[in-house]
């Protein structure tokens, strides 16, 4: 059984783990630099101290297998009411609907913060990732074709937006 719960310091390790395999192997992530512990570390408490949950999915042996967060989507205040999010489960654990309760989460915690619309950036060739946003309500709002490169080959972006809350914005 997977359980989800808050990150903390102690996951880092684990952490360091996901986010490194998602560099070395995959288009996900679109950095080629790996981290180290204290990077997460770092990563986590600046999260937290700017109010963004860091969610992580957890075996019953409470092996962590995957974590989520969401942060702003762009830094201009207009934007406020927007996140966008990242999703990443351990490359031993995926296809194994991980990802789909992790974002379910992180969902919920964007509601419950009453905020308005989540974003999603997915590189246009990972089809997976777009099945589960589709299957969580996204829409695709468009492709920015050659926009990154990694790998030595452009890629495409996928936007996918998610409305959170009908609430009309705050001033």
């Amino acid at each position: 059984m997977i359980t989800v719960r808050d990150a903390t310091e102690q996951d880092a390790a684990a952490l360091m783990e996901i986010y490194n395999h998602a560099v070395l192997h995959t288009t996900a992530i679109w950095n080629e630099a790996c981290v180290d512990v204290p990077n997460r570390i770092t990563w986590l408490q600046d999260r937290q101290k700017a109010g963004f949950p860091v969610l992580v999915a957890c075996q019953d042996d409470g092996a962590v297998v995957g974590y989520a967060s969401f942060g702003p989507w762009r830094a201009f205040e207009g934007y406020r009411h927007t996140v966008e999010h990242s999703v990443y489960v351990h490359p031993g654990y995926q296809r194994q609907g991980i990802g789909y309760i992790l974002l379910e989460a992180l969902i919920a915690a964007a509601r419950a913060s009453a905020l308005h619309v989540m974003v999603a950036g997915i590189e246009a060739g990972n089809i997976p990732s777009i099945i589960l946003h589709k299957k969580l309500g996204f829409e695709q709002t468009g492709v920015m074709k050659e926009v990154g490169t990694k790998f030595g080959r452009w890629l495409d972006l996928t936007f996918m937006t998610l409305a959170l809350n009908t609430n009309q914005p705050s001033r």
